[in-house]
């Protein structure tokens, strides 16, 4: 834990008793969570609460237990009981969904998955105070990937983006400036055939998902001859000998035996790739790609990983407090000296420990800047398939410059319809 390290903002004793039992009540029938009650000195509460198992097991800190722990002494006027369970941040919203009431108060969720809890109706809004705290420790890009209709669904902990990590003895920082440059120095692996990946080009060129991210009714324009330019691209990078796909760990493991000096990933794999290439680890944000002789940026999807409240809790009070304290600027510290998760508080990122760190500095610039906040509209789900089918084609040569552009127009028929024929 940072020494010195100011306490979380919890809510005074003063604004527990101004404000009414109402609001709870409110957010518990799906309405706004905007402030809370005070409760008797003592009173009983049981907080079941979800998390990835790595935040819970010995060997890495037990992190959740940990920060629940200190909640509650941080609030003696409820004896608490906490309830753990297993439910990464990709798959709480299936769970939760699907039985609310039997689910955790409080859980943790990717961005992506928002409208699957709120169709459910399981998860709570924030509103008022709780607005204000999101919004005043939090960047707007962040509290943006966590509102809909104009409400906030959840407390963000970290960004959830991907970047680049290269040997910074085969390549110069000028060198990871443009990816077709690189691949004049050295081998480069990339996520070919994942569609969270490959559509990084296309957005380098002006193609776009439901306009803004939010207009589902614009659909996908991943079309014409600025999506056919960027097929043309990918089929020349493929083929390009300085280049391969990235499957099954196949990148990971030519950086160990070195055949491969530069990967696109996230936070998860730092840990095991500072340990393959030590002090020479270099991580970036995204690099520029030439096409046609003019440079484009590569952008990646970003989203964010939140905490978020079940609406059938009965303790609501409670479990927002608890929220707000697992996404605060406490356990985010402590989320990163036990995990690497990457902080994305706004004091803890101006700690010059932390703004120091090459892997904070590589993470937040992507979502900052060569990044757009990943649409969870209903139709995004449509989009997934199309692309990861025109990489594979790609790859197995199925797709050529002959037909790019009737398969890239295929591409973009199927992402906007409801079904892939």
């Amino acid at each position: 834990m940072r020494k010195n390290q100011s306490a979380p903002r919890l809510l005074s004793r003063r604004d527990f008793l101004r404000l009414s039992a109402a609001a709870a009540g409110a957010a518990a029938a799906g309405g706004v969570l905007s402030g809370c009650s005070g409760s008797g000195s003592g009173e009983n509460v049981r907080l079941m609460v979800w998390s990835p198992s790595q935040d819970q097991a010995k060997d890495s800190g037990e992190w959740l237990q940990t920060c629940c722990n200190r909640f509650a002494e941080l609030h003696p006027e409820w004896n608490i009981t906490f309830v753990y369970g297993v439910a990464d941040e990709a798959g709480a919203a299936g769970t939760v969904s699907q039985d609310a009431e039997a689910s955790a108060d409080v859980f943790m969720f990717a961005n992506d998955t928002l409208t699957t809890l709120t169709d459910a109706g399981a998860l709570a809004k924030f509103g008022g105070i709780y607005a204000d705290e999101i919004a005043s420790t939090n960047s707007q890009g962040l509290v943006d990937s966590l509102t809909m209709d104009g409400y906030i669904y959840g407390v963000p902990f970290t960004t959830n983006t991907w970047f680049m990590y290269y040997d910074k003895a085969t390549f110069t920082e000028e060198d990871i400036r443009n990816l077709d440059t690189m691949l004049t120095k050295g081998k480069v692996s990339f996520p070919f055939t994942n569609s969270w990946y490959l559509p990084a080009f296309y957005f380098g060129n002006g193609c776009t998902l439901f306009g803004d991210g939010t207009q589902e009714e614009l659909g996908a324009d991943f079309s014409g001859q600025k999506a056919v330019d960027v097929t043309n691209y990918l089929i020349d990078l493929y083929n390009n000998p300085n280049f391969t796909v990235d499957a099954d760990g196949s990148g990971m493991a030519g950086l160990r035996d070195g055949s491969i000096k530069a990967i696109f990933t996230g936070s998860w794999d730092a840990a095991a790739i500072k340990e393959i290439l030590g002090d020479n680890m270099g991580v970036a944000a995204l690099p520029t790609f030439t096409l046609n002789g003019e440079e484009k940026q590569m952008y990646a999807y970003a989203g964010s990983k939140a905490i978020g409240v079940n609406t059938n809790s009965k303790y609501m009070v409670q479990a927002i407090q608890l929220a707000l304290y697992l996404g605060g600027a406490e356990s985010q510290q402590l989320h990163y000296d036990l995990r690497t998760v990457i902080p994305c508080n706004t004091e803890l990122l101006a700690d010059p420990a932390i703004a120091s760190d090459e892997l904070v500095a590589a993470q937040n610039d992507t979502f900052d800047r060569t990044s757009i906040l990943q649409p969870f509209v209903a139709s995004m789900n449509n989009c997934w398939t199309p692309v990861e089918n025109l990489g594979k084609g790609i790859r197995s040569g199925t797709i050529t410059h002959d037909n790019a552009a009737e398969q890239t127009e295929a591409m973009n028929a199927a992402m906007n319809s409801d079904g892939i024929s």
